[in-house]
């Protein structure tokens, strides 16, 4: 996944027939072999590649991982650094205590005159 062209394989499906009116991110997942993801993000709005989706990689952690019950962590390698999902998964099948852990650094500032 490291040399994919995320920005044209991304825009190609953001703008095919069934998604082009509203768009879509898209995240294409790669396991690896140590049961983690890395997750890269071609993000609507933006209409590029990003350093990370927050959405994005909740669900692929979920998805991915569904088969397990109990709490579980997932941990998630996006061009923005590390990252670690954790949630349990119910017995029905339903999600619930779900955390996104990362890196918060601030990256710009800037402010708007009228």
């Amino acid at each position: 996944m490291v040399d994919m062209d995320v920005y044209t394989e991304g825009r190609s499906i953001r703008y095919n027939e069934e998604f082009k009116e509203k768009g879509i991110n898209i995240n294409f997942v790669e396991p690896t072999d140590t049961g983690s993801l890395k997750v890269r993000t071609y993000e609507r709005g933006v209409e590029d590649e990003t350093f990370s989706c927050g959405t994005g990689v909740t669900a692929a952690a979920l998805v991915f991982y569904q088969q397990e019950t109990g709490p579980n962590s997932v941990d998630i390698e996006v061009l923005g650094g590390k990252l670690n999902v954790s949630y349990n998964r119910n017995a029905d099948g339903s999600y619930d205590n779900i955390w996104l852990k990362g890196p918060a650094l601030k990256v710009f500032e800037g402010s708007v005159r009228f």
